[in-house]
């Protein structure tokens, strides 16, 4: 009896991790979309420009595509936000100061910029 309470406590816990982890990781990708949506740059995908609106649709199609192969906010970002699967040619973005830039890159700074923020809640009682 007792290695089957542990075995059961033991698959318990795995379960509870990995549903945490699972919440993490659609919280980082959730707030990866939003921060898109309202960024308000134009995204250049295959050399076309496209708005911030067009670009969270197509991320997200990629997301569902990909969804089984994706399991850090990382992998997200490399599977559905840096490069088209046809040419592929980075994707760009091009931010409201006219700066242009690969979107894996401002998204992974995107993305410091959020486990900061996670971070600081955490310490936080």
């Amino acid at each position: 009896p007792v290695i089957l309470i542990c075995l059961f406590l033991g698959r318990t816990i795995a379960l509870a991790e990995s549903e945490a982890n699972d919440e993490k990781l659609a919280a980082a990708i959730n707030y990866l979309l939003a921060f898109v949506e309202k960024s308000d740059c134009t995204f250049i995908r295959n050399d076309r420009p496209h708005t911030a609106q067009e670009a969270v649709v197509h991320m997200q199609r990629k997301y569902d595509h990909f969804k089984d192969e994706i399991k850090t906010p990382e992998d997200f970002i490399r599977k559905s936000a840096t490069k088209s699967l046809i040419s592929g040619k980075p994707y760009m973005v091009k931010t409201k100061t006219g700066q242009l830039m690969k979107s894996e890159t401002w998204l992974l700074e995107a993305l410091g910029a959020y486990r900061q923020k996670q971070h600081g809640k955490a310490d936080k009682p």
